[in-house]
């Protein structure tokens, strides 16, 4: 047993120091040539010890500033950083990149993966979304430096994710204040997300929802401002038809706007039921 256990921990101590000996070649050292260095810090990427490798290419990108080695060594420090998912690093050297060599060939790739780290920061809706307006500038510059990209479509769809994420905060600020029976500030941020981000889901649910806080907001209001608040229900009503005529929530936005037109019957001079703002829902 015990002749076991020894050769047992003899092996485990040979595959260590042979693992040691193994990084320890890998690293770059004193009086390394510029190209051993590349090589050395590409080995480390390739094996995808992408941390290490950052390092490598960062010391490779000092000796080696205004020559080959150092372009392609900004290259895979960003790609390094980019593979390891630390998206910010990754982004800032792509910009390095692009500041530093923009006719390289690879411009297109790397302004490309800039755009889609701030994309992949970009956090959820009730957050701060500082990374969310950076990502769609940037992808918006792509797609106007690169129109005939294979990624503009790709590009296009991660701005349209963005922006309905900005609805949603957008939206569920107005929402907020809805449950909070603050129908006027609910009212704003509605309009905001209809006015901001008209081709996103948000905008559609938000109207009809402008519809019911000017309803409610009218049915808690003085006499002399319920009028011109069901009307301003009605008037949503009719964007919401030419906006979203086959919306998935026109049922309820025309549920609304009957109980404001009915409202709007019943208050003191009234004009003729069939005057208080005209029905646009398609005949029988």
């Amino acid at each position: 047993m015990q002749s076991i256990y020894t050769k047992s921990l003899l092996l485990s101590l040979l595959a260590t120091m042979l693992l040691a000996s193994c990084t320890k070649r890998e690293l770059i050292r004193q009086g390394d040539s510029l190209e051993v260095a590349y090589e050395k810090a590409l080995a480390l990427y390739e094996d995808e010890h992408y941390a290490d490798a950052a390092r490598a290419f960062e010391t490779v990108i000092q000796i080696g500033l205004g020559t080959d080695y150092g372009r392609h060594a900004q290259y895979y420090l960003a790609e390094s950083y980019y593979n390891d998912r630390r998206y910010l690093l990754a982004a800032t050297e792509y910009e390095r990149f692009i500041s530093q060599f923009p006719r390289s060939e690879r411009r297109e790739e790397v302004q490309f993966k800039e755009a889609y780290c701030y994309y992949q920061l970009s956090p959820r809706y009730r957050l701060d979304q500082e990374y969310t307006y950076t990502a769609i500038e940037k992808l918006r510059i792509f797609n106007s430096n690169f129109s005939d990209s294979d990624r503009t479509q790709e590009a296009a769809q991660y701005i349209s994710d963005l922006r309905a994420k900005l609805a949603r905060k957008q939206y569920n600020a107005g929402d907020l204040y809805m449950r909070m029976r603050e129908y006027e500030a609910a009212i704003i941020y509605f309009d905001l997300t209809i006015e901001n981000y008209p081709d996103t889901p948000w905008a559609e649910q938000a109207l009809v929802d402008e519809i019911n806080a000017y309803n409610i907001y009218a049915s808690r209001s003085v006499e002399e401002m319920q009028r011109p608040r069901y009307e301003s229900a009605v008037e949503a009503y009719e964007t919401y038809v030419q906006l979203f005529p086959n919306g998935e929530n026109r049922s309820l936005a025309e549920q609304y706007v009957d109980n404001a037109r009915s409202a709007l019957s019943s208050l003191p001079g009234a004009p003729a039921a069939d005057s208080v703002g005209a029905d646009n829902r398609p005949t029988p």
